[in-house]
């Protein structure tokens, strides 16, 4: 791999190729390979990016993006041609100033570093291409797969917050409406819950620091036999597109990490017959056996870390390799999950997108 090749495509049949910086003129993505003669419904693909966009919330950094997509083409009459879709944000309150005191200065679990050591140069505006940003542009061109797979295939996509810090959503249920997913200002469809976790990033607001955590995704209506076996298997996918959101640490589905201390017994999943069709009695393989959908409801989760921009003094280097402190400023999310949810959502869309149309 040459050391200037950059990796801004993603999916096989149907490509989604990002583009733009933080402080850019404009974030986006070029969507290539969606069928023609499919009615595109602006209003679902703009409340998904409104879910996303930043400014929010009292919760959420106080940067100001409309985020109103411009389809540029692919579109006529309504209609998808089956051309190359272009959806495009402009960037319209960066502030790139905020920057020019960290130009020369490695922040503690940034890219900084690692982009300078890759490319020899890095744009150090907002993080440049590293941001989540850029996640914009992923979010408008998942948001249509969505919608398509929900009104042809009744396939339907779902996340919502299931973890903040240590405050940890404990529910029988699994799957949840978006109505009472959004009631809550961090995406946790569990009231109390809810409240916790809103307490728990205000106090990481007001100590200057940050919290990560749990998005749960839900993805059902999938017939079996979707994914392939070996290297394409479906579970290997989701965690490759879940892994490549910004933040991301951990990916399991199913029973995860837990099925690593349970006896075999407990956690097999029998077949039965219901009606016509075969199903699982229990659901720990996640609706993946042997990288394949089995027909029960895909459950995964997508752990993510803390922001990395935090006010507290930290201890680091700068670009001559001179230890410095930093006590960063500016504007930043004290927690990233609550507009994670869209970005799971949109992601996962992409790939059942990719191996069903």
């Amino acid at each position: 791999m040459s050391t200037f090749e950059a990796v801004n495509s993603f999916g096989k049949n149907i490509i989604l190729t990002s583009y733009g910086e933080s402080h850019g003129k404009a974030v986006g993505g070029i969507l290539d390979g969606f069928p023609a003669g499919f009615d595109i419904d602006i209003s679902f693909i703009q409340s998904q990016l409104d879910r996303r966009k930043p400014g929010q919330s009292v919760l959420t950094t106080s940067r100001k993006e409309s985020d109103l997509v411009d389809i540029q083409s692919g579109i006529f009459e309504g209609k998808t041609t089956g051309a190359p879709i272009h959806f495009q944000l402009l960037n319209m309150d960066a502030k790139s100033k905020d920057y020019d005191d960290l130009k020369d200065i490695y922040r503690p679990s940034h890219a900084d570093f690692t982009y300078q050591a890759k490319y020899g140069i890095r744009d150090y505006r907002g993080g440049g291409r590293s941001s989540a940003r850029i996640t914009a542009g992923w979010v408008a061109a998942g948001a249509l797969i969505q919608d398509y797979l929900q009104k042809k295939y009744g396939i339907e996509i779902s996340s919502y917050v299931s973890q903040i810090g240590d405050v940890l959503m404990k529910s029988d249920d699994e799957k949840f409406s978006r109505t009472q997913i959004d009631t809550s200002i961090v995406r946790c469809p569990h009231k109390e819950t809810s409240e916790q976790m809103v307490q728990a990033i205000h106090q990481a607001k007001r100590a200057k620091d940050s919290l990560g955590g749990v998005i749960t995704c839900v993805i059902s209506g999938i017939k079996p036999g979707i994914g392939n076996p070996v290297f394409g298997k479906l579970n290997a996918l989701l965690a490759h597109a879940m892994m490549s959101i910004n933040a991301t640490k951990g990916f399991e589905i199913g029973g995860g990490f837990d099925m690593a201390s349970k006896l075999g017994s407990e956690v097999n999943d029998s077949f039965i017959k219901e009606g016509d069709k075969i199903r699982t009695q229990s659901n720990f393989s996640g609706g993946v056996q042997g990288g394949i959908s089995n027909g029960m409801d895909v459950v995964f989760r997508v752990a993510f870390k803390p922001t990395s921009t935090i006010g507290v003094e930290q201890s680091t280097l700068n670009t001559t390799e001179d230890e410095v402190t930093l006590e960063a400023s500016g504007r930043h999310d004290p927690c990233v999950v609550p507009r994670a949810v869209p970005i799971v959502e949109t992601m996962a869309a992409l790939v059942i997108g990719d191996l069903i149309i």
